[in-house]
């Protein structure tokens, strides 16, 4: 029997499931939705119980029509600074998962910063000090059900819960692990000075293991048999570089998710100016990455659907054939990401009139999606060439749009699930089904390219406005309403 290997994409509006067989061709697919709740200002939820049910339902769905006897192992891909809390003897959640896009750390944040400690979390992890990342999030969370940091609670990143249910190993991935704020870049451990800054037991954490494991096996995955081996675990972002063969020098990779991730790969763990720095995977030896983080890309168009009462896929049609004018959204809906890391900013929807209509707003939108990648590429001085993945990379109107504000080539694949396949990928590498050469010629076959259209002048006085209504966005975050 040939085998199939079945990886698992853990995100953050959706479960997939895809079952790839022994070339990595796709032979099944499966995708359960998930849901959000915001149940107060910054504050952004998910069910953790839901989260773990719906990976259970999306590889039932998956392997309906397949022999799981066939299936050689698992690969997972997750969402990263997502936090979940549990229960150690049990296994079951105890409080709601604190989303990556969640705000209630800011004001930790602003304390440490304000003692000064922001350079030296930089130095050590690579990443700035920024709500965004798990460690705030996880301080919240004790502080709330275990002020004391008695009773004994497990916590982790989404990988290190998932694990914790489908296998009982108690381990996470050192590349979800770097995005924690509480690894050390230079020995891929947790940090005794960060735990300690923080105020997280480090028996609250689970242990660092390389991205090929050992994960264990495992049990009551129906239909999956008892013993089936975890073979890789990666954070989403990195698995996609790692399927756009990413660990070659030189290519930027770009995902269009719920918010946008743009990387590439780099010799030495050495922070970098506004942006930041990470372990991408490890197989033994960690392979590092610079990234920009930019928090609402197609959250903005969800939303806008929402308010207008229409779906993603009409708003981007829409927009395809549309011209905002003056018209520009700032999606600040907590702070804006990088290359700014300003946690402050504020949501800003500027140059629209009485005859504005739904389609300019719509085309906002997707340019707001297209000049926050660009701000990112424009501090990469290489990034002449990017690589695009994500839902929102199937718009031919967005991925023309990101061209023509960044003056960049802008490369895409058919195949648009590139966090399950990267997983795949490295767990494919450890079986032997393939090698890293047949890998890169897979990853750069059938691509779709777009190419600048735009000139010098049209290009600058789009992003000038762009920058206009971004500085009136931070700086109206920065009026601080009086106290009392």
């Amino acid at each position: 029997m040939r085998p199939h290997l079945l990886a698992v994409d853990q995100g953050t509006s959706s479960t997939k499931a895809l079952l790839l067989d022994a070339v990595g061709d796709v032979f099944a697919r499966a995708v359960i939705p998930l849901a959000q709740s915001h149940p107060g200002p910054g504050r952004v939820e998910q069910d953790a119980w839901a989260l773990l049910e719906s990976v259970r339902a999306a590889v039932a769905d998956c392997l309906r029509d397949a022999d799981p006897r066939s299936v050689a192992g698992l690969a997972l891909s997750t969402q990263r600074e997502s936090v979940v809390l549990w229960d150690a003897a049990t296994g079951e959640p105890v409080a709601p998962l604190v989303s990556w896009q969640d705000q209630r750390g800011g004001e930790l944040a602003a304390r440490l910063g304000r003692e000064g400690h922001g350079d030296d979390i930089r130095r050590r992890t690579g990443l700035p000090l920024d709500p965004m990342f798990s460690a705030l999030k996880m301080a919240a969370l004790l502080d709330e059900y275990d002020p004391g940091r008695t009773r004994g609670l497990r916590l982790g990143t989404v990988d290190a819960f998932l694990l914790q249910a489908l296998t009982g190993e108690s381990v996470t991935e050192i590349g979800n692990a770097s995005r924690t704020q509480l690894l050390s870049l230079a020995t891929g451990e947790w940090d005794d000075e960060l735990l300690g800054l923080f105020d997280i037991p480090r028996q609250a954490l689970a242990r660092v293991v390389p991205s090929t494991g050992p994960f264990g096996t495992v049990r009551r995955l129906d239909p999956l048999p008892d013993g089936t081996p975890v073979l890789a675990v990666m954070g989403d972002s990195h698995a996609a570089l790692f399927a756009h063969g990413g660990w070659r020098p030189g290519i930027v990779k770009a995902t269009y998710g719920t918010g946008s991730s743009v990387m590439t790969v780099t010799d030495e763990p050495r922070a970098a100016e506004n942006l930041c720095t990470t372990i991408a995977w490890s197989t033994g030896r960690p392979a590092y990455a610079h990234e920009a983080n930019i928090r609402s890309t197609g959250r903005t168009v969800t939303w806008l659907a929402d308010l207008l009462g229409a779906s993603p896929d009409e708003l981007i049609r829409l927009a395809a054939g549309a011209d905002a004018g003056d018209v520009t959204l700032v999606p600040a809906f907590g702070g804006i990401g990088a290359p700014w890391w300003d946690a402050r900013a504020v949501p800003v929807l500027a140059g629209f009139d009485l005859g504005t209509g739904r389609a300019q707003l719509a085309c906002a939108a997707l340019e707001s999606v297209a000049f926050q990648v660009g701000d990112v590429l424009a501090a990469l001085p290489a990034a002449r060439y990017v690589v695009a993945d994500g839902g929102l990379s199937r718009s031919d109107a967005l991925m023309q749009l990101q061209a023509d504000v960044s003056g960049v080539t802008v490369a895409r694949t058919a195949h648009h699930e590139m966090s399950a396949a990267g997983a795949a990928h490295l767990a494919g590498l450890g079986l032997g089904l393939w090698t890293l050469d047949e890998l890169s010629e897979r990853a750069d076959s059938r691509l779709r390219i777009s190419r600048p259209a735009w000139d010098r002048a049209r290009r600058d006085a789009a992003r000038a406005r762009w920058r206009r209504r971004l500085g009136a966005a931070r700086d109206l975050g920065s009026i601080r309403p009086p106290s009392g």
